[in-house]
């Protein structure tokens, strides 16, 4: 069973070579390799969220090389989660992307299974070296998905992205060696045990490394003071990258979880709770600027963007309440943000291919060419991402607040989280008029847009209506991904149980 763990790294990567190998035989040949490459990676994860949902932590050790030695691969329920949700945003993507926009520039499916690889790989590894290495592969993956199709917005964008994100693997391999340099290794749970036992003379470059790396992730986490590059590029990308980007953010959300609890938690000796302090006014101060982000924006597309960075800040802020009812609650707002999210950028890319040189302006008048549709998918898209009911996102709000009573400045959270909240509604009610009734007395244009890229906007969009209606799972899921996070001991013990060389095949775990 544990070799089950290979897959979602391999079956994006078997993808990408084949389609490098296929890249001559046609975009038809191109679209079946991607899509069935990943159904039978949702089919994968879904067996294995199944396996996760029993609390077994699932270590996969490559070669057969004793902790902390070698590539370790680690499954509990976050990270199958993370792998599901992932799964989901990147199969109805591709579908939208079928009906034409995989052809505006060269190989993008493969750019795309290369872009899964670095995901997925960000979400099962042990090891943090390794996370650089799968952080690297998404982040180059992303370059060149944002240069697709071209376009002065887009290489602008792209061309900010990848000099900051340059800088910010620089940092990171620096905090990598300032860890190492402290404890002698960079395995995870290795790094928990050390850590912990680590004495006051290596204080100094470990709470150097650790900070540092909090600033790395906030870099992909799009949180202020280093996210200002976000808007400008999902707002330029193509819509089926921005919608697979819309879990890019969580992937430096998840990095910090991961450091915060498992290497930087309460055990944590000299640097216990290192990173806890920090995360909430970084929360607070990134939902007010991403709030005032959007109520600026006059382009859905860049007000969608902006949004983005809110909802990466409200995970954050939630984080840093501390708490296993607040990340339980942090994780059911990550599913609804991600899906509403990446809904949302399809759906404006429907908009805007309905208005002709208007496109997704919030400021020109051209009306659409079917307002029932495509309102409707805006109003559920509308009430999933502002929090209102009878969608998931507003009982993600509420878990939020309840999670936030107890804590000594939850009247800021409480004051943050719904005063945003309303002035959201403002302003995709605002957007919501610009786009379908003030319309002037232009004609409508003809539709160049297919039935499939309309079943895959709003299969996304109605995952908050299905987060909803299984709440009550999902929320129990949720709670038990959070106790399990919360105990350390339980992911150390199932990573460091192969410390020493055996008989391969022996080793407890091992099939």
């Amino acid at each position: 069973m544990n070799h089950l763990l290979l897959l979602p790294v391999l079956i994006p990567l078997i993808a990408g070579g084949t389609l490098l190998l296929t890249g001559r035989w046609g975009r038809g040949t191109d679209r079946i390799i991607s899509i069935v490459s990943t159904i039978a990676l949702l089919s994968v994860v879904l067996l294995l969220m199944e396996h996760a949902a029993t609390g077994e932590i699932m270590v996969y050790h490559s070669g057969n090389w004793p902790t902390p030695y070698g590539i370790v691969l680690v499954l509990d329920r976050l990270s199958a989660l993370m792998l599901c949700l992932a799964a989901i945003l990147a199969l109805a993507s591709l579908f939208y992307s079928i009906n034409g926009d995989d052809r505006i520039g060269p190989r993008f499916h493969l750019l795309f299974q290369m872009q899964l690889l670095g995901i997925n790989g960000a979400f099962l590894t042990g090891d943090l070296f390794n996370l650089f290495v799968f952080f690297e592969i998404l982040l180059i993956a992303s370059y060149a998905l944002q240069f697709h199709g071209g376009g002065k917005a887009r290489v602008r964008a792209a061309l900010h992205l990848v000099v900051l994100n340059l800088v910010g693997s620089a940092i990171f391999l620096i905090a990598i060696g300032a860890i190492y340099a402290a404890t002698g290794t960079l395995n995870l749970a290795d790094l928990a045990v050390k850590v912990a036992a680590t004495g006051t003379e290596q204080q100094l470059l470990l709470k150097a490394g650790g900070l540092l790396l909090l600033l790395v992730f906030s870099l992909k986490a799009a949180l202020v003071p280093v996210g200002f590059w976000l808007p400008p590029a999902y707002a330029s990308a193509s819509a089926p990258a921005a919608a697979l980007f819309a879990i890019m953010t969580k992937v430096g959300v998840y990095a910090i979880l991961r450091m915060q609890g498992l290497v930087f938690g309460p055990e944590a000796g000299p640097v216990a709770s290192l990173l806890t302090p920090w995360l909430l006014p970084l929360g607070l101060i990134t939902v007010v600027i991403a709030t005032l982000g959007v109520l600026a924006s006059r382009e859905l597309r860049r007000l969608l963007a902006h949004l983005v960075v809110l909802s990466a800040g409200t995970l954050i802020l939630t984080l840093g309440l501390g708490s296993p009812d607040a990340t339980s609650s942090a994780l059911f707002y990550a599913l609804n943000s991600t899906l509403v999210g990446g809904g949302l950028f399809l759906l404006a890319d429907l908009i805007a291919k309905e208005r002709g040189d208007a496109l997704a302006s919030l400021t020109l008048e051209q009306p659409v060419s079917r307002p029932a549709l495509l309102g409707s998918l805006f109003f559920i898209g509308a009430i999933g991402v502002a929090g209102l009911p009878p969608l998931a996102g507003f009982a993600a709000k509420l878990y939020l607040l309840q999670s936030a009573v107890e804590h000594p400045i939850g009247a800021w959270v409480f004051a943050v989280v719904l005063v945003s909240g309303l002035l959201v509604v403002v302003a995709l009610s605002r957007a919501g008029s610009a786009i379908f009734w003030r319309t002037g007395n232009t004609q409508k244009l003809t539709s160049s847009t297919t039935a499939l890229q309309s079943v895959a906007t709003a299969a996304l969009l109605l995952g908050s209506a299905a987060l909803m209606i299984g709440a009550g799972a999902t929320t129990s899921y949720t709670r038990a991904a959070a106790l399990q996070l919360d105990d350390q001991l339980a992911y150390v013990s199932a990573v460091l149980e192969n410390r020493v060389i055996v008989a391969s095949g022996s080793v407890s775990g091992e099939p």
